[in-house]
């Protein structure tokens, strides 16, 4: 039974606001795949289904700050490399229990990220996403799409990547963050010209198949950027220059 809003004296309801933090992360095992943190639910509703990541909003708190308690409370995350808001969600019916809004953050940390977690987290692959508790689901989709289309035309993807990387791990976080194959000469040339990243020196060792050992690069910025905003990537084709 759904808990009825408390009204204050003029008979105006009040809702809790909660804010959910998707935060996605590109793991680069043998094959990169785009991961999604969360924990299992320990009580109803939905318990035992993964969540994202959430909690209310203080009267003396933005929801940034809110969001960075939780992450930090819950899971031990301290530091993100990328965040920005989501989406406000609404539907009365989001949460069986009482009247509930959420404000959504996207958050991005680099796959080579250190930081503890406690043991209940979780990283789940997002292109095997379980059913999720609330409209979790939901809000990581609409995550996914934003991610995306940020690919094509900022720099967003300092974010996910290394330091340091080789155009191939470039390549991989792309692949797994877009969902299709992507060309790395290509990949290589738009980055270049868009002035998003720079060769940094060589590998020690060569690389998989000997040869040269392959280049190494960074980003040249790690706060976003918007560097072009006419350009787009789609499966099949090469970026739009």
């Amino acid at each position: 039974m759904k808990r009825a809003p408390f009204r204050d004296q003029a008979g105006v309801a009040k809702y809790r606001h909660e804010v959910l933090a998707v935060v996605l992360r590109a793991d680069p095992g043998p094959t990169t795949k785009l991961q999604v943190l969360a924990r299992s639910r320990e009580h109803e509703p939905f318990a035992g289904k993964p969540a994202l990541p959430s909690g209310p909003v203080e009267v003396d708190e933005s929801m940034e700050d809110a969001m960075s308690r939780h992450l930090a409370g819950q899971l031990g995350l301290a530091e993100l490399a990328h965040r920005e808001q989501l989406a406000t969600y609404s539907d009365p019916e989001r949460d069986p229990f009482e009247r509930t809004i959420a404000t959504a953050y996207l958050g991005l940390v680099p796959c080579d990220n250190e930081q503890p977690l406690v043991p209940e987290a979780v990283w789940i692959d997002v292109a095997d996403l379980p059913e999720m508790a609330f409209d979790h689901h939901r809000v990581v989709e609409s995550a996914l799409d934003r991610l995306r289309g940020k690919f094509s035309y900022t720099n967003i993807a300092f974010a996910l990547a290394p330091a340091e990387f080789t155009m191939a791990t470039l390549r991989g976080i792309y692949e797994a963050a877009l969902g299709h194959d992507v060309d790395v000469t290509n990949l290589s040339r738009v980055l270049r010209r868009r002035g998003q990243i720079e060769r940094v020196g060589t590998h020690a060792e060569s690389g998989a198949r000997g040869g040269r050992p392959p280049s190494t690069w960074r980003f040249t910025a790690d706060k976003f950027q918007v560097t072009d905003p006419f350009a787009a990537l789609g499966p099949g084709r090469a970026p739009i220059t």
